[in-house]
């Protein structure tokens, strides 16, 4: 299961990684030549999408910022967190594809300015709280529903990958137990 559990979270990564994030130019800059890839130029004030792991190195740069709404905050955690705590057992809210890896990078975005900053600690554990909330939360809705029968479709697309993986493992343990339980000693006679 880890083995398996651990792919599935690293593909969710590099699918992020490779995702498109809509930056603003800091500043003037001139096109940016890689090895076979090209970014730019960009325009102070001016908005761009480039693959999150260019913005990253842009940013490192000062040359880009991350628009607002592609940021995890306290403030939209805490939006969620809610959400998740307001629905019954049986419901679980449309979460963006990329939150677990978006959450990911907040908490250790969060941790390194905590070790320079002390006044980052309370938000790092702000932040960090929120998000075991929130996993704690849809974690005992997935267990719910994959002790139920099979879900409709209409359930289980709002399941991101890592969890849509959880759904699935857990359903056909759970499915596997409950029928072995029930035939047990019906093939020993």
């Amino acid at each position: 299961m880890s083995d398996k559990a651990l792919r599935v979270i690293k593909r969710s990564d590099l699918i992020f990684e490779n995702s498109v994030a809509k930056v603003i130019a800091n500043r003037n800059s001139p096109e940016i030549k890689l090895a076979g890839f090209s970014s730019g130029p960009f325009e102070e004030g001016n908005e761009y999408e480039v693959y999150y792991w260019v913005a990253k190195e842009l940013e490192k740069a000062g040359i880009v910022h991350y628009r607002d709404e592609e940021n995890l905050d306290a403030a939209r955690l805490y939006k969620v967190q809610w959400t998740e705590r307001v629905q019954t057992a049986g419901q679980i809210s449309k979460l963006q594809d990329s939150f677990y890896p978006k959450s990911r990078r907040c908490i250790l975005e969060l941790k390194k300015e905590a070790a320079k900053d002390p006044e980052k600690i309370r938000e790092y554990e702000k932040v960090k709280q929120l998000t075991q909330d929130i996993v704690n939360s849809r974690l005992k809705k997935i267990v719910s529903i994959a002790s139920a029968p099979a879900q409709t479709e209409q359930i289980l697309r709002n399941l991101t990958d890592e969890e849509r993986f959880l759904y699935e493992y857990l359903y056909n343990l759970i499915s596997r137990w409950r029928t072995q339980i029930l035939e047990y000693g019906e093939t020993e006679e």
